[in-house]
């Protein structure tokens, strides 16, 4: 059981239950839980965080919903779970909340951001323009980084900025929009970088992930070697899809709401900024003999001024030259070779810089909050972590100095504030020793007497202003200081240390001592830029790069001196404190567990180094000894009021004495209270999750009584109301019903009245009325009408067309009939009319077209197709054509149709073609190449006709057995005028025998040969297999016709 004790006591989640507390044990605590893949751990509510340098599968949907509403130490340690806090406290109790990420430079601090902003974008409300905001926010991260951040020696993705995002939520914990606030852009990156590490991202990623048509159109080629801003070094970086990040970046953009003007603006000044590090001076001489310097390529010149819309003059005179004014007289000066670099370098920053700044305001411009009402607010703070490295310069100075700041704030808000307010409290307590940093502090922004301050004074300085007089008065000023030190201060104790050099100083920071090298720090504080090169950027006509450049309008020119670099970023930094102050803070401490950036890799040196100096062991201590939770006496009392009968619903004593009164009622320890002048102390915070889940479990029951109680009142609200309205309608209805009532009385009584005046007047006059009169009155009426109606009628009659089938309507009901048959009589006259009118020949025509219709109408599909088409009789044209000649002899001028028909094979159902005549007696088959008869058969032999009901010409002569032609069988024909044929073979056969043709129409028929008889079955097929139908012998007794 020991052993178990003490394998669970060093892989704890909260270092306040670490046992025993120890540098080593917290050391041994953080290694195991990072090994196993656990990569945060707990002082109180103060997260670590352990870059772990490798995706772990800790970040999902089920992840999040885990994590969504916990109870903090209810779970694992996650970062999930800082930010559920911190947005809950932030929605339910109305405080505005900041998350302070710290740790050095590739700890892990722009992920840890990352995730808290998407954790916080997931759990919080759905909607479209929520979503949409969300969205907005989300994605301002990958435009930042690729502009902002670049890779260092410590950093793959490291932040070369500082950034604080205000989120602004409304009252139901939605994201109305934000605020960003950045800080000291490393602009000197963009000139100049050591090898192993790369210029920002921007770059790398257009060269990489540019189409074609957009470099050409920017005059940028792909290769990473041709610029000298990028070090003429590949761009290749282990685990970065430049290209694919790229495409991100553009995606982010339009999602934020760039218009496809404002990408292309951008990517063209980047552009720019990149080929001005191609730009090359020559040396040249004056007719004075003074230096100058030339541009050497004009080409690189002349693609920049094309992109910018500027001459080529211009640009070269702000490059070459500089003008000075001196007694309202304006001189101009010719630079030499270091000189115009010196200027195009400058140039170069102060596009960049001044580019990312409006990059900035513009995304603040698309999720600024328009709306006025009370909003509450989340910081996320990520911001450049303590750097130390071989050469440090004012660029580290400024971000070391930053994290001091930010370290303070810690020491003030978790050790030193609280062990104060333990003493203000009057709370029995045991003071734990710590490291304020308020003298480094102290010893950089002191007002009078700190180094920004003395370096600024040495910037304005009159006469000659370098580093060394700057590093001078920092030895006279600091000599006795004990966290810094020099080469003087050290030889004047006597110190031999050959790693500090002449022109260095080193400070002792909380995080470690630090050397500094002056050179260039007075430059980089003025951050001045010629005032011929604002004019020039103002006079281009490209609108994004003139907008960057305001001071370059000469009307708008100012002499005033800008604010130092130094005094800007001091001045941000007071701002950004100020603004921490005012919000609950919440901590997450990046660590990072290797130099080489390597997973599961834990070195212990480095580690140790920095859980000194982030005061990690120091917190663990204040922690254990005091109380993780405190609140002021009115606000406990109104939030837990509802726990006691005796403060609910309203306590009428001291607040004070109300929380003791509360918590006294409660199964709470007295040992883990504590009752300070103004505020309540819980020491543990199982006590507090225990007050918020008995406050949960009472206002559910408090919401259960208002909902039965508004129930209630809303049913006998309704019932009371139904009442009434029952009385109502009640009353109205008995009002109406006894009107309806007396209206039907006094109906029927007048209907009585005039009953009985009728029959008294009938009686009376009875004598007087002749027998008769009452049928002859109504015949008389009855003959008027019906003479009306004929009168009418006859003005009114329809058209002679035969097909118009209007009609007056009968105008009374018993001339229906009439009417009726006066339409009919009317019709059939006036068809008669039209039939007297016609000639002989067309009379004939319908007369087969009747007969037809007859024969076909709704039995044959190929009926309607062949109502168009007139019956010729004569399709071949026997009397034109004189091969057939014979076949006219055997006419006989008897001639009722000829037409060219395909006679079916009995054995094997090919086709062979036929002549196929029809004359008054005969049916004769010819052989149409000897134009000779060939078979010749009698109607009288015809028994019958079959043919399908499809749209074929397939048919069947039935031939009488008894016939001399009934020896060889039916005959099976197809004919393209199958109407037709079958209709005047009809009439032929009916005009000679005197009786009707028996037409049969099937899909299946049987069909007699020679010796045998087979069935023959018409199939319907959707494939087109040629115009004619097919047929196909099945077996000895069965014939298949496919038709379509």
């Amino acid at each position: 059981m020991e052993a178990e004790t003490a394998i669970d006591t060093s892989r704890v989640g909260d270092l306040v239950l670490l046992d025993p507390l120890t540098e080593d044990t917290l050391m041994q605590n953080l290694e195991k839980r990072f090994q196993h893949k656990e990569i945060y751990t707990y002082i109180g509510n103060v997260v670590i965080s352990v870059n772990p340098y490798e995706q772990l599968p800790i970040y999902t949907e089920e992840i999040v919903e885990e994590y969504k509403n916990c109870n903090f130490f209810a779970v694992k340690p996650h970062i999930y779970a800082i930010a559920d806090d911190a947005y809950r406290s932030l929605r339910d109790q109305d405080k505005d909340q900041c998350i302070l990420i710290t740790g050095e430079s590739g700890a892990g601090k722009t992920e840890a951001s990352k995730l808290m902003m998407s954790y916080v974008a997931a759990v919080c409300g759905k909607g479209e323009q929520v979503n949409r905001v969300k969205e907005q926010l989300l994605q301002s991260n990958p435009v930042l980084e690729a502009f902002g951040n670049a890779k260092t020696i410590r950093n793959d993705n490291s932040s070369r900025f500082g950034k604080y995002m205000d989120i602004e939520f409304d009252f139901k914990g939605d994201p109305l929009g934000g605020v960003i606030s950045n800080y000291l852009l490393e602009k000197s990156r963009v000139v100049h970088h050591v090898k192993g590490e790369r210029n920002f991202h921007i770059f790398y990623q257009l060269l990489s992930g540019g189409s074609d048509e957009l470099l050409r159109q920017l005059k940028l080629q792909r290769d990473c070697r041709l610029y000298g801003y990028l070090n003429r070094e590949a761009s290749s970086l282990h685990g970065m899809d430049d290209a694919a990040n790229f495409r991100a970046v553009q995606d982010a953009m339009r999602a934020i709401g760039f218009s496809p003007s404002e990408i292309t603006a951008v990517l063209e000044v980047a552009a720019v900024v990149l080929k001005l590090g191609n730009i090359k001076l020559g040396q040249q001489f004056q007719a004075s003999g003074a230096e100058a310097c030339g541009i050497e390529d004009d080409k690189v010149v002349r693609e920049i001024c094309q992109l910018i819309q500027l001459s080529e003059t211009a640009l070269e005179q702000a490059l070459c030259s500089r003008t000075v004014e001196a007694h309202q007289e304006k001189v101009v000066t010719t630079l030499t070779v270091s000189q115009g670099y010196y200027v195009r370098d400058a140039l170069a920053k102060n596009v960049y810089n001044r580019l990312f700044n409006w990059l900035v305001n513009r995304i603040n411009e698309s999720i600024k909050v328009t709306t006025t009402e009370h909003k509450k607010v989340m910081g996320v703070l990520d911001i450049y972590g303590f750097e130390i490295f071989q050469d440090n310069s004012f660029e580290q100075f400024i971000i070391n100095y930053c994290n001091e700041k930010l370290q303070q704030i810690f020491i003030l808000l978790t050790l030193k504030e609280e062990q104060e307010e333990y003493i203000r409290e009057g709370i029995a307590w045991t003071p734990v020793d710590f490291f304020d940093n308020s003298i480094i502090c102290n010893l950089i922004e002191d007002g009078k007497g700190g180094i920004l301050a003395m370096l600024d004074e040495e910037c304005l300085r009159p006469g000659e202003v370098n580093e060394a007089t700057f590093l001078n008065k920092l030895n006279q000023v600091y000599k006795g200081h004990q966290r810094y030190e020099s080469r003087v201060t050290q030889n004047n104790k006597h110190i031999m240390d050959n790693s500090l050099h002449a022109s260095c100083f080193r400070i002792h920071h909380y995080a470690g001592k630090v050397t500094y090298n002056v050179v260039g720090f007075i430059e980089k504080n003025n951050d001045l830029l010629f005032r011929d090169l604002s004019q020039a950027m103002w006079k281009a006509k490209h609108v994004l790069l003139r907008s960057l450049f305001p001071e370059g309008d000469p009307q708008k020119a100012s002499l005033k001196r800008p604010p130092t670099a130094g005094s800007q970023f001091k001045a941000s930094v007071a701002t950004l404190m100020k603004n921490l102050y005012s919000k609950n803070p919440n901590y997450i401490r990046c660590i990072k567990p290797n130099d080489t950036k390597k997973a599961a890799v834990f070195t212990d040196d480095l580690v140790r180094t920095q859980v000194r100096y982030l005061g990690l062991l120091e917190n663990v201590r204040v922690r254990r000894a005091g109380y993780a939770y405190r609140q002021l006496y009115d606000p406990c009392l109104e939030r837990y009021k509802m726990l006691s009968k005796e403060t609910w619903p309203k306590w009428k004593g001291s607040a004070r004495d109300g929380v003791q009164a509360l918590l006294s009622s409660l199964p709470i320890d007295s040992k883990e209270l504590a009752y300070g002048h103004t505020k309540i102390f819980i020491r543990t915070p199982r006590t507090l999750f225990y007050l918020e889940e008995r406050r949960q479990q009472r206002i559910q029951e408090l919401v259960a009584l208002i909902q039965a109680t508004f129930r209630a009142w809303k049913c006998r609200k309704n019932f009371l109301q139904m009442r009434k309205s029952q009385i109502v309608i009640s009353a109205w209805y008995r009002g109406h019903a006894q009107k309806k009532k007396y209206g039907k009385m006094k109906m029927s009584a007048l209907l009585i009245q005039a009953y009985v005046r009728g029959w008294k007047t009938r009686k009376e006059y009875k004598k007087y009325f002749r027998s008769g009169a009452s049928q002859r009155i109504t015949k008389f009426i009855y003959t008027s009408l019906v003479q009306k109606f004929l009168l009418g009628l006859k003005n009114n009659l329809p058209s002679m067309t035969v097909t118009d089938h209007a009609w007056p309507p009968a105008p009374y009901k018993f001339l229906t009939g009439p009417n009726e048959e006066l339409k009919k009589i009317f019709h059939h006259w006036r068809c008669k009319k039209y039939r007297d009118q016609l000639p002989p020949q067309r009379k004939v025509a319908l007369q087969d077209k009747l007969c037809a219709s007859e024969l076909f109408r709704g039995k044959k599909s190929l009926y309607p197709k062949s109502l168009p088409q007139p019956f010729r009789g004569d399709h071949l044209g026997l009397k034109e054509n004189s091969r057939y000649r014979k076949l006219q002899a055997a006419a006989d001028g008897k001639m009722v149709m000829a037409d060219s028909v395909r006679k079916v094979n009995r054995g094997d159902g090919k086709t062979s073609p036929r002549i196929f005549l029809l004359t008054k007696s005969h049916i004769i088959l010819a052989d149409p190449k000897a134009a000779q008869p060939k078979t010749v058969i009698t109607l009288s032999d015809i028994n019958s006709v079959s043919v399908s009901r499809y749209a074929d010409g397939f048919f069947v002569l039935h031939i009488r057995e008894t016939s001399t032609a009934g020896t060889k069988g039916d005959f099976l024909l197809i004919s393209d005028h199958l109407i037709e044929l079958v209709t005047r073979l009809h009439q032929t056969v009916l005009e000679t025998t005197k009786q009707k043709l028996k037409l049969q129409v099937a899909d299946e028929f049987l069909v007699k040969f020679k010796q045998s008889s087979i069935t023959v079955k018409v199939v319907e097929t959707a494939e087109k297999q040629g115009a004619a139908p097919i047929c196909r012998k099945k077996g000895s007794h069965r014939m298949e016709v496919l038709v379509h």
